[in-house]
């Protein structure tokens, strides 16, 4: 395989994993909202 073929596969995992964190992130500040509204 050469280190061009490495470095893509590498960069596509890394925006993948970077995309899937700040899902979650966006999904527990979404949740936190609801309690803060549940809560008032």
């Amino acid at each position: 395989m050469s280190r061009l073929n490495l470095l893509v596969i590498v960069s596509i995992l890394s925006l993948t994993a970077c995309n899937t964190v700040q899902g979650i992130g966006k999904d527990i500040q979404k949740g936190g909202e609801a309690v803060e509204r549940a809560a008032r």
